[in-house]
């Protein structure tokens, strides 16, 4: 579903990532663990089209995804839940969440959309008309959530989706996350800080530092290593 091969990227004399080999499977949870300065955002803002590579491929479906911009690899069927979030504070949660079936499929599909986003997140459905600059960032975080599923995506990309929330708020957000899994309709390439918890709802797993992966494997057996729980899980 989704190859990255070679992939190499710099912010002048730093490289952020050097030579790094990625793939996520249909129906697949993967998760990208490292520390502050990995390289982790970095990857996922290069699937998402947010920047342009220094070098190597991003194949998705068998399209090339480098050089493509943010909207046209939406349209393909990859959509982004950036740690900054990115909603109109403005609006309310309805409006927020329409604003992302902007495709002619998501369009129409856009009422069955919204009803699932509502099932995921109960919250939102009794807060459907509220101002979003006025709720929690656990609460807008469920609405970026939403709003990319609104797109309908096949590869949902998730940077850091439980940073900063409440322990309670973040369960809830992990339920749902798990429930989209087991949907079996969309995929999910996550970087998360809470690297217990995103292996334990992962099919696989890399680990990244200082812009090269270091190791791979399933989720089950890196969160049993002794070197990853030590370096990674904080053991």
């Amino acid at each position: 579903m989704l190859e990255i091969d070679g992939l190499d990227h710099s912010y002048g004399r730093h490289r952020a990532l050097d030579n790094v080999a990625i793939r996520v499977h249909p129906g697949e949870v993967v998760a990208i663990l490292g520390a502050n300065g990995a390289g982790k955002t970095t990857l996922l803002s290069a699937v998402a089209g947010l920047l342009r590579p220094s070098g190597g491929s991003i194949r998705y479906r068998g399209t090339e995804l480098v050089g493509l911009r943010g909207h046209q690899i939406v349209e393909l069927g990859i959509a982004t839940v950036t740690e900054a979030r990115h909603l109109f504070g403005p609006l309310s949660v309805a409006e927020n969440l329409s604003l992302g079936a902007f495709t002619a499929a998501a369009r129409a599909a856009e009422p069955a959309s919204r009803d699932y986003v509502f099932s995921l997140f109960p919250h939102l459905a009794r807060r459907r008309s509220q101002v979003v600059r006025t709720m929690s960032g656990g609460e807008q975080q469920m609405i970026a959530v939403g709003r990319a599923l609104m797109a309908r995506p096949s590869l949902l990309l998730l940077d850091e989706p439980s940073l900063g929330l409440a322990p309670v708020i973040a369960a809830e957000l992990f339920a749902a996350l798990e429930r989209i899994a087991r949907d079996g309709t969309t995929s999910i390439l996550m970087v998360e800080q809470n690297a217990r918890r995103a292996l334990k709802m992962a099919h696989r797993g890399y680990l990244l530092s200082l812009g090269r992966i270091v190791g791979e494997g399933r989720a089950e057996a890196l969160a049993q290593d002794t070197a990853v729980a030590e370096s990674y899980l904080g053991l």
